[in-house]
């Protein structure tokens, strides 16, 4: 595949916990680099609009409600196919289903408090990354 970047967050669930650098050590032990990142607080109309693509789904509000809640880290990724090894690395959404050892097995609270969110493709990727970060803070 190449060396890809992806998006990731740290949701305020294991921001509050204090699980940034667990979180992050996970990343890049599995080959990923941190190319941008910082940590942010995201206003309600903020996270509507990051989170556009759901707004129809029953827990749209509830997930813009708790992304708002408390500061959360966002970055780019980068690595060799990238964006599937992020979502490796991260699990199964429901940490119920999560492999043993990835960040949703460890750290996640419920299905909506997962404590990472990831880009699914390419064209997801570059959305996001752009969402947050201006060409001059990919600094990798």
């Amino acid at each position: 595949m190449g060396i890809q970047r992806t998006f990731s967050i740290i949701k305020p669930d294991a921001t509050r916990r204090n699980l940034t650098g667990k979180i992050n050590a996970k990343f890049e032990d599995a080959g990923l680099r941190i190319v941008a990142q910082k940590r942010i607080h995201m206003t309600l109309a903020q996270a509507g609009e990051f989170y556009a693509v759901h707004k129809e789904r029953p827990f749209f509000g509830e997930l813009c409600e708790f992304m708002a809640s408390e500061p959360v880290v966002v970055q780019v990724l980068e690595g060799e196919d990238a964006i599937a090894k992020n979502r490796l690395v991260m699990g199964a959404t429901n940490p119920a289903d999560a492999a043993a050892g990835t960040i949703r097995a460890e750290f996640a609270e419920s299905v909506g408090e997962n404590s990472v969110h990831g880009s699914d493709a390419p064209e997801t990727a570059a959305e996001e990354i752009a969402y947050f970060f201006s060409g001059l803070e990919l600094v990798g």
